[in-house]
């Protein structure tokens, strides 16, 4: 008896390219050819949300300090960010993705996995569909978007950031190996700074160097991890387009590669994860009534602090401000800090309408 041939997925990232910058350009002729950043302030104080692409040839980017970017490119542009109309692009956006397909995974307001293995226009070929969702951002929207297109969304993600800004890039099936191999390891799913820099001193440089090592030594070093990176380095990615999932907490944390040691270097770090979690939060339209701070220390000792308020909250300044205060009240104990986090639970979905505005001190703390 044979066996059933097996349907070869036909998965497309999509990328908006300096989608908060592009936006602010769009709208703004003034702003046009100028190095621009979404967020931080002209006198140094917080974090860049977005950096357009005439500020990142002088090295600004996403999550850097306003003083820092400054340093880099001293006639950077400062703009108070308007995720309000960030929200409705990425509503028209999402309009012309479901032209072709319902089947997409927003990973945020400016990317988004799509399926299209079955489209509804039965065009057949997920690169003209990535060719034709493109051209109808650029037509309709006037920005621009890089797509990756291939079998599955590991490779689909990496190839989307190949040609950026405004570019396409289709890894095929016969293309896979080879691309895998060559991928240098940082670009891997769930490498970050620090595991990166552990792979390479065990001279693990690019995937057919992770290729080399057992699943067994794969997981004795990198945690369960292992086990993705063991059956990605061979081209297998089984993970589904998903149209929804069920959250219960959310949020992003970050490893250093230097312990902090001042609360004004904790304070630059808090920004950025906050801005993550933010974008998180409104990718998922989802409110949370509970923040949390996580610390592990130098010697990995970890601590949490939350706090709880009387109406569920999704907004920057809330997050951030919140996470501050929660750090003012630990005893640092003479201690450094390996390890931030900021999370939010005890979710609601966003409200359409508004609501009374409420007292901000009606919280409770929770140690």
């Amino acid at each position: 008896m044979e066996k059933p041939a097996t349907t070869v997925r036909k998965i497309i990232h999509i990328d908006m390219d300096a989608f908060y910058a592009s936006v602010e350009q769009r709208d703004n002729p003034d702003y046009r050819g100028k190095p621009i950043a979404v967020g931080g302030s002209p006198n140094g104080r917080g974090v860049v949300a977005a950096a357009s692409y005439e500020a990142r040839k002088f090295g600004v980017r996403s999550a850097m300090s306003s003083r820092k970017a400054i340093q880099l490119c001293p006639d950077i542009i400062f703009v108070y960010p308007r995720f309000e109309a960030y929200k409705a692009v990425s509503k028209s956006i999402r309009e012309i993705f479901q032209r072709y397909t319902d089947i997409i995974e927003p990973l945020s307001l400016d990317e988004a996995y799509l399926d299209v293995t079955s489209d509804k226009l039965k065009i057949g070929s997920a690169l003209e569909i990535a060719k034709q969702i493109r051209l109808a951002i650029r037509t309709e929207l006037n920005l621009t978007a890089s797509a990756g297109i291939s079998t599955n969304k590991f490779v689909a993600k990496i190839a989307s950031d190949i040609n950026k800004p405004d570019g396409i890039t289709f890894i095929g099936p016969s293309k896979i190996e080879r691309f895998i191999n060559d991928l240098p390891v940082e670009k891997f799913f769930g490498v970050g700074k620090v595991t990166a820099e552990k792979m390479k001193k065990m001279n693990l440089f690019t995937g057919a160097d992770l290729k080399k090592l057992s699943e067994n030594d794969l997981v004795k070093h990198f945690g369960k991890t292992g086990h993705f990176y063991y059956k990605i380095v061979r081209g297998i990615d089984e993970r589904e387009v998903q149209t929804h999932r069920e959250t219960k907490s959310l949020g992003a944390e970050d490893t250093f590669m230097h312990d902090l040691e001042t609360i004004e270097e904790m304070h630059e770090e808090l920004d950025k994860i906050a801005i993550t979690v933010f974008n998180r939060l409104q990718k998922n339209k989802l409110e949370g009534r509970t923040i949390t701070l996580k610390i592990k220390y130098s010697d990995f000792t970890q601590i949490t602090r939350n706090i709880s308020f009387s109406h569920p909250v999704s907004d920057f300044n809330t997050i951030l401000e919140t996470s501050k205060q929660l750090l003012e009240k630990v005893d640092m104990e003479e201690k450094t800090v390996r390890l931030l986090g900021i999370s939010l639970s005890n979710f609601g979905e966003i409200e359409t309408k508004p609501r009374k505005p409420r007292n901000p001190e009606q919280l409770e703390l929770f140690e």
